[in-house]
C-alpha cells in the first residue's frame, strides 16, 4: 500500500499529540496516511505495552489511518545505528511516502530527539540503491520522501509553519484520550505523572489556541523543517 504521508513516532501517542489535526485533515482530503511507532512504550510509568497497543489500535479507528505498524525498538534505549535504520528504511520504502512527518528536532523525552535524527537519516538513506532490503523475500525498490518534517512535543519550539486544525480539535482530543493508561482518568489506580495531571489536557489546549491565534483561527499545530518550502501561488499562504 502506498502511503501519502507517513507519521513516524518514537512512542505511541506521540503522533496523537504531535499531529493528530494534520492527520484528520489530509484523511478528510482523501489522503492516505500511516504511523509508524518506533517503540512499544514499555517502560512508560501507566500502563504496559499490552495495553498501549491496545490503545493505539483504538487510535488508530479514530484518525482512520490506513496503515500503522510498530518497529519494536526498546524505549529509551533505541540508538539511530544501522539496524534501526535498515528496519526504517524496509518501512519506508514499503510504504513510499511522499511526505514524513517526524519527532520533535529536540525535546524533554531523550527519545524524541533520538527520534527525529533516526527518521531524517532513514529517510535520506532510503534513497541509496546500495542499501538492500527485502519484504516477503523480494527486494524492496529504493525510495526517498519528498520532503520531512517535525512536530512540536513538550518544549516550546518556534515552528517554520503552523496547521489549521480548528475542524479537527475534538476528534484529536478524542485520540489522545483513547491512550487512556497515559492521560488523566480517575478510574484508575496508577502512579501520577505530569501527563495524567489534568492540567496537562489544559496545556495541550493552550498551546493549540496560541498557535492558532498566530495565524488567525482556533486550533493549530506547529512544525519545523528541513528545507525550505516552495510555493508558486502565493494566495496559498492565505
Amino acid at each position: 500500500m502506498k502511503l501519502d504521508i507517513l507519521v513516524m513516532a518514537a512512542h505511541p501517542d506521540d503522533a496523537e499529540l504531535g499531529a493528530g489535526g494534520i492527520i484528520l485533515a489530509h484523511v478528510a482530503m482523501g489522503k492516505k496516511v500511516g504511523v509508524v511507532d518506533f517503540t512499544e512504550g514499555e517502560l512508560g510509568t501507566r500502563g504496559t505495552a499490552e495495553t498501549r497497543k491496545i490503545e493505539a489500535e483504538n487510535a488508530s479507528k479514530i484518525l482512520m489511518l490506513s496503515a500503522r505498524e510498530n518497529l519494536k525498538l526498546a524505549d529509551g534505549f533505541f540508538k539511530n545505528d544501522k539496524e534501526s535504520q535498515l528496519k526504517l528504511i524496509a518501512v519506508i520504502r514499503k510504504y513510499q511516502p511522499e511526505i514524513v512527518i517526524a519527532n520533535a528536532v529536540t525535546d524533554r523525552h531523550i527519545d524524541h530527539g533520538k527520534g527525529s535524527d533516526l527518521a531524517s537519516d532513514a529517510c535520506f538513506l532510503s534513497g541509496l540503491r546500495k542499501i538492500e532490503t527485502y519484504l516477503d523475500g523480494e527486494k524492496q525498490e529504493i525510495w526517498r520522501p519528498k520532503v520531512v518534517y517535525h512536530y512540536i512535543q513538550d518544549r516550546y519550539i518556534t515552528p517554520d509553519f503552523i496547521f489549521d486544525i480548528t475542524p479537527y480539535w475534538d476528534k484529536k482530543m478524542e485520540a489522545i484520550k483513547a491512550f487512556n493508561t497515559q492521560f488523566h482518568n480517575p478510574n484508575l489506580n496508577e502512579p501520577q505523572t505530569t501527563l495524567s495531571s489534568p492540567d496537562f489536557i489544559h496545556f495541550l489546549e493552550g498551546r493549540a489556541r496560541d498557535l492558532g491565534r498566530t495565524i488567525g483561527t482556533i486550533f493549530g499545530e506547529g512544525f519545523t523543517i528541513e528545507r525550505q518550502i516552495g510555493i508558486k501561488n502565493l494566495f496559498d499562504l492565505l
